[in-house]
């Protein structure tokens, strides 16, 4: 049951993620064509305004759709409000993760106004500095990374005994999920801020913005598939030995 809450709340945490791009959209007057919670196909939408947003039969996550005839249209955009939609999903994460360790504080520590307003800004500043201690184990020790797999396997072990840790665990989660979306790498939101920012000085970085995200993206997909397998075999040595 508790590795089934934790697979939950990663899917809720990207979902809210992509809500936060979704919000920053609309006060940036960026046409969104669909919000879905999930992917695949459509179970159950409703259409408010220009946006259609869908329920999909594989509620993992979620995903948000500019609405554009292609996608050069959507770098036509000033690049103040596609940097103000990168930034939104991260942004929401962290505030969320401040919410989550001000809960935990509360329900391990007891009712104080530091441990509520003040604390957590400390504990998110230190799990930040370990996360991106962490970052360079992305390319040089991958097989002490944890993927979706590890994670819920790791965090169903948490959760056993205290289920109030689940605060601590959804403020871990919501800032590794701010923070490697941070990483100035597309196709992640820090690489399409760096783009932006890149086209402010000059326009010639716009060329490679195709082919950088391509190759962003077989690396990312390369090292999802190659954590999972790690994570499968330490799974199945932890079962059998």
């Amino acid at each position: 049951m508790n590795y089934l809450i934790v697979f939950s709340l990663i899917s809720f945490l990207i979902l809210i993620h992509e809500l936060g791009h979704l919000i920053a959209a609309k006060l940036s007057n960026i046409p969104i064509e669909r919000f879905s919670i999930g992917f695949g196909p459509k179970l159950w939408a409703f259409g408010k305004g220009q946006t259609e947003y869908r329920v999909s039969a594989f509620p993992i996550g979620g995903y948000v759709l500019p609405e554009i005839e292609n996608e050069n249209d959507f770098f036509l955009i000033p690049s103040r409000r596609r940097i103000a939609f990168a930034l939104g999903g991260p942004i929401v994460n962290i505030v969320l993760a401040l919410v989550c360790l001000s809960c935990f504080n509360a329900t391990t520590m007891g009712f104080s106004l530091y441990g509520i307003l003040i604390y957590p800004f400390v504990q998110m500043k230190e799990i930040s500095l370990q996360v991106l201690y962490a970052l360079p184990q992305l390319f040089s020790q991958p097989e002490q990374l944890s993927g979706l797999i590890g994670i819920v396997a790791i965090g169903g072990r948490v959760l056993t005994g205290d289920f109030s840790k689940i605060f601590g665990l959804a403020a871990m989660l919501n800032i590794n999920l701010a923070l490697l979306n941070l990483l100035p790498v597309l196709p992640l939101d820090g690489g399409k801020i760096l783009f932006c920012l890149l086209e402010k000085i000059h326009r010639s970085p716009a060329k490679l913005r195709s082919p950088l995200t391509v190759t962003g993206w077989v690396f990312l997909l390369g090292l999802i598939l190659s954590i999972t397998v790690i994570d499968v075999y330490k799974l199945a040595l932890s079962t059998y030995a």
